[in-house]
């Protein structure tokens, strides 16, 4: 790592691992990303069926607690939060549900302009590849593959009709018009691996000759010269680096 970074991101979690790609997509830009946890290579991490473990190991968890919750006897409780390539993406549960678009559109009427549904919908759109999912709402050609189970056991349709003769509704797509409703999880899963958004963004942007990663960096602080942000400091196994 040598010379000068039109943009340095820090952290490759999930926004980082986006904006790593996206800024790199245009070759005039020299993208560096600084992230302090490790590989994540392996099957406790990259096979889905392991998903209880990354977040209960400190290798790839930061183990951070809530306060003491008072309704709750004073005790905290677990946040997971990744300390890995890929950050909370990859040892999250893979479950993959959109924002409301009430939420959206109530944000928009309070005064955040711009955070409407009909706002955030195309790039929803342009984020994913969905398998299955209602046409005209999902995206088709993005770098994350959002699938399906393949609902191996009957229970899983009975689970659905159960609910249905319990009074609630049923929608084919909880990702699209109908967000209400009992209906087929969706997961970040691909071709039976888990689709963090390293596998989908970070990956493809390293493969490009103007994003480099470096690894084991841990940032200090952001520097500031007039008014502007020039650079970052981190910590490199124990060496500060400017």
């Amino acid at each position: 790592m040598s010379g000068h970074y039109d943009f340095i991101v820090v952290g490759a979690g999930s926004a980082g691992c986006a904006l790593a790609y996206r800024l790199s997509e245009n070759p005039k830009n020299k993208v560096l990303v600084l992230e302090f946890g490790g590989t994540d290579a392996g099957p406790f991490i990259q096979m889905p069926a392991a998903l209880s473990y990354p977040m209960n190991m400190s290798r790839y968890d930061w183990g951070y607690e809530s306060e003491p919750e008072p309704h709750l006897g004073g005790r905290r409780l677990a946040t997971p939060r990744g300390k890995v390539i890929g950050g909370s993406s990859s040892i999250n549960g893979m479950v993959y549900v959109r924002g409301h678009a009430l939420d959206f559109d109530t944000w928009e009427e309070m005064g955040a302009a711009g955070w409407g549904y009909r706002h955030i919908l195309p790039y929803y759109q342009r984020l994913e590849t969905s398998h299955g999912g209602q046409n005209g709402v999902r995206g088709h050609s993005g770098p994350l593959h959002v699938t399906r189970g393949t609902k191996w056991n009957a229970l899983f349709e009975t689970f659905k009709q159960a609910g249905e003769e319990a009074g609630y509704g049923r929608t084919d797509d909880y990702n699209g018009l109908r967000q209400e409703g009992f209906a087929d999880m969706e997961m970040t899963v691909f071709k039976g691996q888990r689709w963090s958004a390293a596998n989908a963004y970070l990956k493809p942007a390293l493969k490009r000759p103007n994003c480099h990663l470096v690894k084991g960096a841990l940032v200090r602080k952001v520097l500031i010269e007039n008014n502007r942000a020039v650079g970052v400091e981190y910590a490199d196994r124990g060496a500060r680096l400017g």
